[in-house]
């Protein structure tokens, strides 16, 4: 497969992380089997193929937007394909499209559709180079920014870049203290602005802390990530990254294939 990261435009940076592309030329009637990761982030995925792709049995529209994941999901895919896809920052579904987030939390959305009829998925079938695939997503994306940009409360804001800065070890009690807003109007406001509640944020941005660390291998024995993240013990790390994964941290090493950071392939064996 060939991977490709490009950076968005600079009056994109504040709502894209990076877009991406993925090209795959296996044969005919094979099938890759792809995992999705909860990393705090919904996104974008369009999909040139000849046959469909399914998430959990589910037949998936050719150009989808995915909200906030709580968990882990099975993607099957044609082993022959070329995709583009739109990582964003926590905030997107809110600050570029103007929804509640927490709508389209573990569910995904038909862009093409949602968008009116614009055509999006011919525009990009049309489109030739990942270039001018990454413009027409581009200035999709701005049209919206100009029609529905909401900018996060600043009690959202605060509470988000405070659970990042932390990796995921800041306290729910902490966020009231240092915010002076009761539990619940932090609750409504972070699930209305990113997705998920502050707590289960939190966890996943603690979680992916403790996967970057097993990626690069720096760590002497599995009980040194549970440790120095601060989890009850070995037991409780591996409990809460195979709730994220649906693997174990050793069949995660051993099984898998990442090639798109947070959406793996899984190696059949």
């Amino acid at each position: 497969m060939k991977y490709h990261q490009i950076q968005p435009p600079p009056h994109l940076q504040e709502y894209v992380r990076y877009y991406w592309a993925l090209e795959s030329t296996g044969s005919l009637g094979e099938e890759i089997h792809f995992v999705t990761i909860a990393d705090g982030s919904p996104g974008i995925i369009f999909q040139q193929s000849d046959r469909a792709s399914f998430q959990e049995g589910k037949r998936l529209s050719p150009v989808f937007m995915y909200g906030q994941t709580t968990g882990h999901t099975r993607i099957v895919s044609p082993s022959s394909f070329n995709t583009i896809g739109v990582y964003f920052y926590p905030h997107a579904l809110k600050s570029v499209f103007g929804m509640d987030s927490s709508e389209l939390t573990d569910n995904c959305l038909d862009l093409n559709l949602f968008l009116n009829g614009r055509r999006l998925v011919e525009r990009l079938e049309d489109a030739v180079t990942i270039e001018t695939k990454v413009d027409v997503i581009s200035e999709c994306l701005w049209e919206q920014v100009c029609r529905h940009e909401h900018s996060l409360q600043a009690t959202t804001r605060y509470a988000l870049q405070r659970i990042i800065r932390s990796q995921g070890a800041v306290t729910l009690m902490d966020l009231r203290q240092e915010l002076k807003v009761s539990e619940r109007t932090l609750e409504r406001r972070f699930q209305e602005g990113i997705g998920v509640s502050p707590m289960l944020f939190a966890r996943i941005c603690r979680f992916q802390a403790s996967l970057n660390q097993l990626r690069s291998r720096s760590y002497g024995k599995l009980s040194d990530i549970a440790f120095e993240r601060e989890y009850a013990d070995q037991s409780h790390f591996i409990r809460n990254f195979k709730e994220f994964t649906g693997l174990t941290p050793f069949q995660f090493r051993k099984s898998i294939c990442e090639t798109v950071e947070n959406f793996p392939v899984l190696v059949q064996s």
